[in-house]
């Protein structure tokens, strides 16, 4: 009779889970976003609470019309980005192999003119250091869940994600101090001039071997290269203080324009560095000794900076002239 109770009791306990497994099913009804907006009937206007500190947009918990601007950063602008990175780097590639490295013609001649002072150095090598960084922990914020995250695990990525953050957001500092001492510096020496046309015309001597268009301390593709930088980290620079502080941006959809126009400038400058690093090392023989050493081979300089040689030559024998005491 004991062994009858327990095994009734045993069913009657099999009953009633099973019964309650068939009633209730934790997906069945699960909330989406779609539901719970229809619900709430807040197809257009933000589900809000209160707060009680000045910024009343804190009070903002959803916002139906931020759903476009997310769509729009994860489909367009990361699709932009990569195209501009990865097609840059394709590019390249292809340039490598159709024209490979560019040498010095007549050969190097050991002889060596000053190009950069230590003062360029530092200001340049500051100012690629500090991108380089920038631009990798912005673009890990674009790609970094669909590319990083899977090859990591969610601590490793959450961890780099963390201390890219605080890099980026410091660095900027550095970044705009070099850019306005390197505007400072080379501004005199990258404004246009005819020079530049012949050297365009030409396609700078880089497609073509044996060729060396005419060209100052700057040619015209590093002219461009500079102004790209410039106008480009400016830009980079105003939107990102805003997105430091968006009380100042203004309302959420200044912030999120800022944002935007901060991910594309950041891709396209991206892909024009890319290019920039390539010239300036396996690209050139005796291009990285300008920012190396900071003196370059003279017959480097003649036939990618002839105009500039025959200055500092002019220059040189003006000085020397002048030290030379009178008879």
């Amino acid at each position: 009779m004991r062994y009858l109770s327990q095994f009734m009791i045993a069913l009657a306990i099999l009953v009633f889970v099973g019964q309650a497994n068939a009633q209730v099913n934790p997906t069945e009804r699960a909330v989406t976003e779609e539901s719970m907006f229809e619900a709430l009937g807040t197809d257009t206007n933000a589900v809000a609470g209160r707060v009680s500190i000045p910024d009343s947009n804190a009070a903002n918990l959803i916002k139906p019309d931020n759903k476009s601007w997310a769509a729009f950063q994860v489909g367009t602008v990361q699709t932009l980005s990569v195209i501009a990175v990865v097609g840059m780097v394709g590019l390249l590639a292809l340039f490598y192999m159709f024209r490979g490295r560019i040498k010095v013609d007549s050969g190097m001649s050991g002889l060596k003119i000053l190009r950069f002072g230590a003062i360029d150095r530092f200001a340049h090598w500051t100012l690629a250091s500090t991108f380089i960084i920038l631009a990798l922990t912005g673009l890990n914020l674009i790609i970094g869940t669909s590319v990083i995250l899977p090859l990591l695990g969610e601590n490793a990525f959450g961890a780099l994600t963390s201390l890219g953050k605080i890099a980026h957001n410091y660095l900027a500092w550095p970044f705009m101090v070099a850019l306005a001492l390197i505007f400072v510096l080379w501004v005199i020496d990258n404004i246009p001039d005819k020079v530049d046309v012949e050297w365009l015309k030409q396609g700078g001597g880089i497609f073509k071997k044996g060729v060396h268009p005419p060209a100052k301390k700057f040619n015209a593709g590093q002219k461009v290269i500079f102004w790209a930088v410039i106008i480009g980290g400016a830009g980079l620079s105003f939107t990102g203080v805003m997105l430091l502080f968006p009380g100042v941006a203004g309302a959420a959809a200044d912030w999120q324009l800022y944002q935007t126009i901060h991910a594309l400038i950041a891709a396209g400058l991206s892909a024009i560095i890319i290019a920039h690093i390539y010239i300036g090392s396996v690209g050139m023989e005796g291009a990285f000794d300008a920012m190396g050493s900071g003196e370059v081979d003279v017959n480097w300089a003649k036939e990618h900076h002839g105009l500039w040689v025959e200055q500092e030559k002019a220059k040189s024998s003006k000085d020397s002239a002048l030290s030379t005491p009178a008879e």
